[in-house]
């Protein structure tokens, strides 16, 4: 561990020197050194001597060679605290990870609040961070939007003096809470700076920057903005495979940890548990390729291949069904029942439809829940119930300008200017289409200025 990282971990040697002193002698004496087997040949036994009696402030090189030689790891001796708690709640962290990538965010919910609390108990801060990242993703999960907010903004605090690539979750979870909050062109700008800065600055990491290209692509969908959105699902999908069925190696990792630190074996441990944390990261990205499949159904009811968009689309609400992503599973459904509707299969899609609005409201998916308004409107004009049909694309438009979705906002004051002109209301017609033109992007654009730098191994 380098002194900046245990600085923050609250380890520094500096703190109090009596402290460390006492660990020394206390140790020293359980082993049975002298002053001068301690010492040598680093240092002299009268700074040993000086050191015990707490009257110099121990280097971190000092403590690393004391530590070393009395058989204990850095942390132990700089904080107190035994080698094993800091790596035991480490793997706690890993189990709770692997909840929430495998089963239930509630479960994980509850593991991440208990370890946030025994980490800042302890002192603990890279723990603490990890912690409150969880509970944020968990907050993702199960939709309770200003929750994750805060979780998120909290670690991005916990973590300001850490490299980008180490706050690029966090970065990623408060741009998804600000997209499904409505909070499109917040969203972009959260991602495109943070992957702007990776590339830029030379910390263009592999995972820190799938993690930013998947999450633009559902803002740049729901924004017009369909050529950086296939950009970025084009460099996520070529990733793909690097994830493929990595829970196996996962759980070997897991495993190995818990003989090491049975073992005695932190630092080891540690190893291993580094890797698992990496792999069940990476399985908590299949939210983020679902949103490929998404992408790629859409691209598919575009061109015409009904069949083929309805077959994404039910691929990525699996994979969001199976991680109990209720929110993201609702989203894509109202794509899915636009499928249905252009199929012919009206009823079906109506029924799904109107579930879909029991889960989406203006705090929670504005965009998708503007949406089914639309497609219901659609619905309702084909059967000849123009009122309805009126009031629902009436709600879709207000939705979709409280979220900022500019495509979306053009398409429904035409469909609702053309069926006001149906109905002989010329007036309100066009003022529907003067809103419209108001309304209207630029195609591939999210209006932030250049798309985002690709990344070199693009």
């Amino acid at each position: 561990m380098d002194e900046g990282r245990a600085a923050r971990r609250g380890a520094g040697p500096a703190d109090d020197p009596g402290a460390v002193g006492r660990r020394v002698q206390r140790l020293r004496t359980e082993r049975g050194l002298t002053q001068r087997q301690l010492a040598e040949p680093a240092y002299t036994p009268a700074y040993i001597s000086t050191l015990e009696a707490g009257r110099v402030r121990p280097s971190e090189a000092a403590v690393r060679h004391l530590a070393d030689r009395l058989g204990v790891t850095y942390d132990e001796l700089a904080t107190g605290r035994p080698a094993h708690l800091a790596t035991g709640l480490r793997l706690r962290l890993v189990e709770a990870q692997r909840t929430l990538a495998t089963g239930a965010a509630e479960d994980a919910a509850g593991a991440y609040a208990a370890l946030l609390a025994e980490a800042v108990r302890h002192g603990l801060d890279d723990e603490r961070a990890a912690a409150t990242l969880g509970l944020g993703h968990c907050a993702l999960e199960t939709g309770d939007l200003p929750a994750a907010r805060e979780h998120f903004e909290a670690a991005e605090r916990q973590l300001a003096d850490a490299p980008l690539p180490r706050r690029a979750p966090a970065v990623r979870g408060r741009a998804v809470a600000h997209l499904l909050a409505g909070e499109l062109r917040y969203a972009c700008y959260l991602l495109e700076s943070a992957i702007d800065e990776l590339n830029t600055s030379g910390l263009q990491d592999p995972g820190a920057l799938l993690l930013l290209y998947t999450a633009a692509i559902a803002p740049y969908m729901d924004m017009g903005a369909h050529a950086r959105a296939a950009q970025a699902g084009e460099l996520a999908l070529a990733l793909a495979p690097q994830v493929s069925d990595p829970e196996l190696v996962a759980g070997l990792h897991r495993s190995v940890a818990r003989t090491l630190i049975a073992a005695g074996r932190t630092a080891e441990a540690d190893a291993s548990l580094a890797r698992a944390a990496e792999i069940y990261q990476q399985l908590q990205i299949r939210t983020e390729l679902a949103h490929c499949h998404w992408m790629r159904g859409y691209v598919h009811a575009q061109d015409g291949d009904l069949s083929g968009a309805e077959a994404e689309l039910r691929a990525a609400r699996d994979m969001l069904a199976s991680k109990r992503a209720a929110l993201y599973t609702a989203q894509v459904e109202v794509e899915l029942a636009d499928v249905l509707r252009r199929g012919g299969r009206t009823a079906e899609a109506r029924e799904l439809l109107h579930r879909l609005l029991g889960e989406l409201h203006p705090e929670r998916g504005s965009v998708h829940a503007g949406g089914a308004h639309r497609l219901l409107g659609l619905i309702h004009e084909e059967r000849g119930e123009l009122d309805s049909a009126e009031e629902h694309y009436v709600t879709a438009l207000a939705l979709l300008e409280r979220a900022g979705a500019a495509g979306d906002l053009a398409d429904i004051c035409r469909l609702l200017g053309d069926l006001l002109r149906r109905m002989g209301r010329t007036e309100a017609a066009m003022d529907a289409y003067r809103t419209g033109l108001g309304h209207r992007a630029s195609p591939g654009s999210t209006t932030l200025g250049p798309a985002p730098v690709r990344p070199p191994t693009a």
